[in-house]
């Protein structure tokens, strides 16, 4: 990621920019098609030569002398432009750059910045559009394509902020103004201050150094000193933080011991104690290093957290934001990145943290902004966790850099710095009043909590847009509490989820006047109910394995199918019932060589634990038969001579056939009714179908789907012994051998299932 120039300027003169630029240069080279290399000339070897020690202006004399410029060349011409604040010129030469065959996808970041810069916002976006398609991954590009034309809403004058530009301001820089008890402590490379002013290659201005001054009621400063003999130094000095008791001061300044491998000077953090009233000799910060810079420190008001920028290894672009902490000995620990919500592959620098209100402001040219360094702000929630990155908008940004922004105890007035146009030099300070507090839009608050009010510690929370897309998951703490940052105006959806608990959804309108909104889930615990049948052969009532059951589910029509395992039973857990929900379901319970059976089990379920649907229906299965009568034991079905009607014991064995039919509602039979060979056949024949047919119609009556039954009189033509009395032969058998021709039998026609097979 580029370390734009301008922040090369603001950072000093360090070679950031050119260590991350040339890492961005460089690796595209291997994915790009078409990359000429165009051979440079000597006087753009020179130019180089002059750019790369921050000779700009004699660089950009040079370059505009060189004919045929390389786009390497082309770019430094770009970048000197931009680091003398000749933004137009820039943009002109990095139009060049664009066009040309070996560009990267740097150069459409920086071009479309520049156009921004420039107040060409629609054309800025279109060229961050082309950006973000070239480098689908970098969150930049991908918060500009997200947030498309916001420029128009960040140039909307609110009326939040009332600024001013200080009268104390000079030709050169001035930056980086703290509140310091009664007065303000300020970087600035002045002139006319110090005897013996050295000066920066990069715009010819003397060092900086850090100042005080007295403030007035209405912000301005005046009688401004040099803070003190031991923090000036021969180099750049500047900007400082102090803790609340004044004793304490961290500041920024070069690298006195030692330059990197490759011969730059980095930023050093340092420390020095107000004794006697006089500040001690300062003291390098142990992680700090020869080979990459830190600076910009904020310290907390208690002085044992401070914030910085830096561009160590290991961050998400040039400079990051980072958190330190000091124990009671005051030594350092080790730095921490404040992470992906705050850092991007741009640069993020000059933070400031309001310990007393929660905010840390800080200045990004990597999120949407108005054009290079915007200031902003955010919501923190604790060490790790913050609100919505929120851009304050004109008049605190511009379309050039703004940064530096600090503010008194109370969060009501503060300073910011800029380049922008209309000022007095190269960065100016600018006094304002805040009118009213800043709004990071709404901030969802709640509990989660079971039905008895205890709090439920680790609990998955969820947010959901009004299009049901995830916005954020967090995990509620040990108090129960989770919180989320969101816009106003629109309805959000909290789905809280733990194991063992049902999920609770509760949909929360932001359209309001307020900055909190409050909401508690409440996840009702899971009982544990289950459904459980043991399946068993109905003569022997062993276990039988292998059954396979359908589990239909009436309220919901989802079925599920099981198979018995060695135990004769399944087991299924009731995911999402509650106490007092009722339950029906359908279960049609098949295994070769029985009956295929249906049965509906309705059920209120009334306290936790396992239903046993075996001990509510009869779930055993019967063996397949070809006569029902191998199923139940049933007594001879009589009749008064000559008759066909009912009789009331003939009745009490017909009912034993309904039980079976409406315990198997899919069961197909034929009722056959047989006569002994006494009487003529025809008049025997006629009895048995009148026989049958009063039968079946006395069954029809008391089952479900009467067609399943038929009757059928077959006289005496299905003679189970040689009894007859036709013809030439006069049957010899007594009562009791004709008795066993009398009979009524039920044929199993059919199970209504295709896969069981009767037996014939």
């Amino acid at each position: 990621m580029t370390f734009s120039l301008e922040i090369r300027k603001k950072f000093f003169h360090l070679d950031i920019f050119r260590r991350m630029r040339t890492i961005q240069i460089l690796l595209p080279i291997l994915f790009i098609p078409c990359f000429c290399l165009a051979q440079k000339t000597d006087k753009e070897v020179r130019g180089d030569k002059l750019f790369e020690n921050f000779f700009y202006t004699k660089a950009i004399d040079v370059y505009q002398e060189t004919t045929g410029l390389t786009t390497d060349g082309a770019r430094n011409l770009g970048d000197a432009y931009r680091a003398t604040s000749k933004y137009k010129e820039a943009e002109k030469q990095y139009k060049i750059v664009v066009a040309s065959s070996d560009y990267v996808p740097e150069d459409l970041f920086t071009y479309a910045e520049l156009l921004k810069m420039n107040g060409n916002h629609e054309e800025g976006e279109e060229w961050m559009e082309k950006f973000h398609e070239l480098n689908k991954e970098d969150g930049r590009g991908i918060r500009y394509h997200n947030d498309r034309e916001a420029y128009k809403a960040l140039k909307v004058d609110d009326g939040q902020f009332v600024i001013r530009n200080l009268i104390i301001n000079s030709e050169q820089e001035d930056f980086g103004a703290v509140f310091y008890q009664n007065k303000v402590v300020f970087a600035s490379s002045r002139e006319g201050v110090k005897g013996v002013r050295r000066r920066w290659n990069g715009n010819q201005l003397p060092f900086l150094d850090i100042y005080i001054a007295d403030r007035m009621a209405n912000g301005e400063l005046r009688d401004l000193a040099l803070l003190g003999k031991n923090i000036s130094g021969k180099f750049h000095e500047g900007p400082a933080s102090f803790d609340s008791t004044g004793n304490f001061m961290i500041f920024t300044s070069d690298d006195y011991k030692s330059r990197s491998e490759d011969g730059t000077v980095k930023l050093q953090l340092m420390e020095s104690k107000k004794e006697n009233g006089r500040w001690s000799k300062p003291i390098r910060l142990a992680f700090n290093s020869h080979e990459y810079s830190c600076g910009h420190g904020s310290l907390t008001i208690d002085g044992s957290v401070m914030y910085f920028s830096s561009d160590m290894p290991g961050g998400f672009g040039g400079a990051d934001l980072y958190r330190v902490t000091r124990d009671t000995k005051g030594v350092w620990g080790k730095p921490v990145n404040l992470g992906p919500e705050i850092n991007t592959e741009g640069n993020e620098m000059f933070p400031f943290v309001l310990s007393q209100k929660g905010l840390l402001f800080f200045a990004s040219n990597g999120h949407v902004g108005l054009g290079g360094l915007d200031v902003f702000a955010v919501k923190m929630k604790d060490d790790t966790t913050f609100s919505k990155v929120k851009n304050l908008g004109v008049p605190v940004n511009s379309e050039k850099d703004d940064f530096a922004l600090s503010t008194d105890s109370f969060g009501k007035v503060g300073y910011f710095s800029s380049n922008r146009e209309g000022g007095k030099g190269d960065d100016d300070i600018y006094a304002f009043d805040m009118t009213r507090p800043l709004v990071f839009g709404v901030t969802i608050v709640g509990f989660s909590l079971d039905k008895v009010g205890n709090v439920l510690a680790g609990t998955e929370v969820s947010l959901y847009d009004e299009e049901g897309n995830l916005v954020e998951t967090t995990t509620t703490d040990e108090d129960g509490a989770y919180s989320f940052s969101v816009d106003r105006g629109k309805n959000w959806e909290i789905v809280g989820e733990k194991d063992d608990y049902f999920t609770d959804r509760k949909v929360v309108s932001t359209d309001v006047s307020n900055d909190e909104v409050e909401t508690t889930l409440n996840l009702e615990k899971d009982p544990g109910l289950s459904l459980l049948a043991l399946i068993t052969d109905s003569k022997s009532d062993s276990l039988l394995t292998d059954v396979s059951i359908v589990l239909t589910d009436n309220f919901t029509g989802k079925s599920e199918s099981f198979k018995t395992d060695t135990s004769g039973s399944i087991f299924k857990p009731l995911i999402g019932k509650k106490i007092q929900e009722r339950g029906s379901y359908n279960l049609e319970i098949s295994k070769e060589g029985y009956f295929t059976k249906t049965l509906t089990y309705n059920v209120l379920f009334d306290q936790e634990g396992v239903y046993e649907i075996h001990k509510e229906l009869d779930v055993s299965l019967d063996r397949e038969v070809k006569d029902l009568s191998e199923l139940v034991k049933l007594n001879p079905i009589n009749f008064d001579l000559g008759k066909h009607n009912i009789r009331p014991d003939a009745a009490l064995e017909l009912d034993k056939i309904v039980t079976i039919l409406n315990k198997y509602p899919n069961m197909i039979v034929e009722l056959g009714a047989h006569t002994d060979c006494r009487g003529s056949k025809r008049s025997n024949q006629a009895l048995s179908s009148r026989r049958a047919v009063s039968s079946a119609k006395y069954i029809q009556s008391k089952i479900t789907t009467p067609e399943r039954i038929s009757g059928k009189g077959y006289g005496e033509s299905q003679l189970l012994n040689d009894c007859a009395c036709e013809g030439r032969v006069r049957s010899s058998c007594d009562e009791d051998r004709h008795a066993v021709n009398r009979r009524t039998e039920f044929k199993v026609i059919s199970t209504g299932d295709d896969k069981v097979k009767v037996v014939d």
